[in-house]
């Protein structure tokens, strides 16, 4: 079991930056790829990004490439997302999660453990 708390959401202007935080606490950190989803009203919850255990390999979503970094630190239990250039278009509720699989996908079924979420409103 691991738990997640997000933090660092809040109201920016478009082309502004935001740094979303991921607090675990539980099982060993490091057993756990990490990744970030999001969700904006009527809408599926989309993948953003993910990382390795080791945080050697990254992964993105298209509609983000070039402007989000992904980033953990194991030694602090704590995943991360830089977040640059917003767009009115990137508003919506960001979640953290976490998963054991050996296979990682973005689909967010594979995911199975999740933070609460925070809100990330970019102002045009």
């Amino acid at each position: 079991q691991v738990q997640l708390v997000e933090s660092g959401g809040g109201l920016v202007q478009a082309g502004g930056s935001l740094r979303l935080s991921c607090a675990a606490s539980g099982r060993s950190f490091s057993d756990y790829a990490m990744g970030w989803f999001r969700q904006a009203p009527g809408k599926e919850r989309d993948f953003v990004a993910h990382v390795s255990r080791s945080g050697g390999r990254t992964y993105y979503g298209n509609s983000v490439k070039g402007r989000f970094t992904i980033s953990r630190e194991n030694a602090k239990n704590t995943v991360f997302l830089q977040m640059n250039s917003l767009k009115p278009e990137d508003t919506a509720v960001y979640y953290c999660a976490a998963t054991s699989v050996s296979y990682v996908t973005s689909a967010a079924g594979d995911w199975g453990y999740w933070g609460q979420g925070t809100q990330v409103t970019v102002s045009s």
